[in-house]
Formats: C-alpha cells, structure tokens, sequence
C-alpha cells in the first residue's frame, strides 16, 4: 500500500513537501511539483481525504445550488463549475432543489443546515427561488457566489445582462419590421424574466412598435408553456397571428416550434420566432433559432473563479457585482 512516505521517498523530498503539493501550496516550485505528481502517479497513491480534512480544517468540497438538474441551461452550468472546480484539485457537491413534490425553499433550508455544519468550503447558489433566503445564506459563514442578479452587499455575484439581452432582440426585431409581437415571458417571480421583458418592451417603444397586452402570455421557462403559448396565440388571435413572437427562455422556445409544426404553422414563414438563451441544445435544433444572451459556461466559469479567489485568501474586498454582455446570434427563425 502506497503511504505519503513512500512517495516522499520516490521524489527525493520531505513529507512536508509533499503535504504541500497535495494541499495545493504556492510555496512549492513547479519543477518539484511536477517531481512529486510524478511519484505520487507512479505509486498509485491516494490521500485520505479524512486526514487532510483535519489538518488543513478544509473539506475540498464546494456546494452549488440550482433548481432542475434536468434543465439543460443548468446541466451545462453543473457541468462546467465541476470541471473548473475539479481542476483546482476539490469536488463539488450538487443540490437539487426542485425535487418531485416538494418546495424549493424547504429543501433549501434543509441543505443550508448542512452547509452551516461545514461540511463544504464554499457555495455557488444558480437557484431563482432561493432569493428569498439570501439573509440566511449570508449567515453560513461561507464564501458564496450567486449566479444571478442580486442586490445583497453581503454576497458576490455574477449575472447576464438581462434588460440589455432584451433590448437587443426587441430592437432586432423593431428594424425587421415586425409591429405585432407577441412576448412569452417568464415567472413575474423572477428578477431575471422582469429584466429581459423591461428592457425589450422598451426597445420596442423606442422604436415606435405599440405594446399590445392581449399578445403578453405568463410562461414557467419549461418547454410545455411554450406550447401552451402558442395553443393560446392561435385560440385568441386565430384571424390574425402576430408576425412574430419572443420568448424569454430557449426551451420555451423550444416546445413552440413543436407545436407550430404540429398546427402546420411555418416558421419563419408564418410567423418568426426569437428566443434568449445560447444553451447547446440549440445546435440540434431546426430552424435554427435566433437568440440573444450568452452560454451557461461563461457564468458559470465566472463564477467559479470568484469562488475560487475568494478561498484563495481574497476576503478583504467587498463583495463583487459583475454583468455578463448579452450577444445576439441571428439565425433563421426571425
């Protein structure tokens, strides 16, 4: 069985150095880093996570929060911290919020006692539903970073440019010469769907297309809105459809182009259709959707690093506020 001290032996160097390299130390070089992974992989050796855990007073873990780990938008989000987050030699501990019969903010609160038990070093909270506990997620005690727009002077943040995402389509489509649209937004409840519709209502204000509530429909950001958006389109306004349609997540979008199709609906033909959200799952999607916003990874990557910096020893500053530009990507539905 490989031991610490056999590795030390393999390397030519001390226990100590070892325990450094392990811990990830900036006190040790690189050529002698790369000298103690090298014994470490011929060796087989793997550390006792229990026993680094009581030395460093850190688990090497990182907690991240989001709703629906079915939702495409968040797998990629999941994905990619664990990959940034594997990277710098820690795991990650994925909770699931949105579970089957329950509510959100009572699994929330159920998970944030295990997190004040310390049980991880740091937390990336990607969960709307869980601003209304940002009070007690200030109180754990932990480095936190929220993926999402937010306002408490206690936690760092990073978020799309949601009001700037929704200008641009609203704007795009404004010079397309669209003057019906219809907008499918997302849950009044969310921060970010209020922001995407303020600022493409004002586009399409800005450039002298009338807002018309009776083509505004309430959508969840699940793909069955989207249809029951466009049964609803086609019940209220069968003798005239609007030219186009924007919806305020993709996979809203998404189930509109199912049941467009299923109506025998062409689009762009008949009508166009805009999206945001630039999720991969739009790559196999035909016609290929317009949409404006920006990849879950870049967030998520942003986010990461804050983290990252933070249990670095980066605690002096306040906490940090950053927007992620939307950019629009034209395809062939509007």
């Amino acid at each position: 069985m490989s031991t610490i001290s056999k590795v030390a032996e393999r390397a030519g160097v001390s226990r100590t150095t070892v325990s450094h390299v392990l811990n990830h130390a900036d006190r040790v070089s690189k050529p002698l880093r790369e000298r103690v992974l090298a014994a470490i992989e011929e060796l087989g050796y793997v550390p006792n996570p229990q026993a680094q855990s009581l030395r460093t007073g850190r688990t090497n873990l990182v907690a991240i929060f989001i709703p629906d780990i079915l939702n495409p938008y968040f797998t990629e989000l999941v994905k990619t911290v664990q990959t940034e987050i594997e990277a710098s030699g820690m795991d990650t501990l994925v909770f699931n919020t949105d579970v089957p019969g329950g509510h959100p903010e009572l699994h929330g609160r159920e998970y944030l006692k295990q997190l004040s038990r310390k049980r991880v070093d740091g937390v990336i909270v990607a969960d709307f539903a869980l601003h209304g506990m940002l009070d007690q997620i200030e109180q754990i005690d932990l480095p936190v970073v929220f993926i999402g727009p937010l306002d408490s002077p206690g936690i760092d943040s990073v978020s799309l440019d949601d009001y700037g995402g929704g200008y641009l389509m609203g704007t795009h489509l404004a010079r397309a010469g669209h003057r019906r649209i219809a907008h499918v937004t997302g849950p009044t409840a969310f921060r970010e769907s209020g922001a995407r519709s303020a600022g493409f209502e004002q586009a399409l204000a800005d450039h002298g297309v009338p807002l018309d509530p009776t083509l505004r429909f309430e959508g969840s950001f699940l793909p069955p809105s989207g249809q029951a958006a466009v049964g609803w389109l086609c019940d209220t306004h069968a003798e005239a459809l609007p030219s186009a349609v924007f919806f305020a997540n993709s996979l809203m979008a998404i189930g509109a182009l199912t049941e467009f199709y299923d109506r025998g609906i062409r689009v762009p033909g008949d009508i166009a259709v805009a999206t945001f959200d630039h999720i991969a799952q739009l790559e196999y999607v035909r016609p290929r959707l317009t949409t404006v916003g920006n990849s879950p990874e870049v967030l998520a990557r942003r986010a990461t690093q804050m983290l990252l910096d933070r249990l670095g020893g980066d605690v002096g500053q306040a906490s940090r506020r950053e927007t992620v530009p939307c950019v629009l990507m034209e395809y062939e539905t509007a």
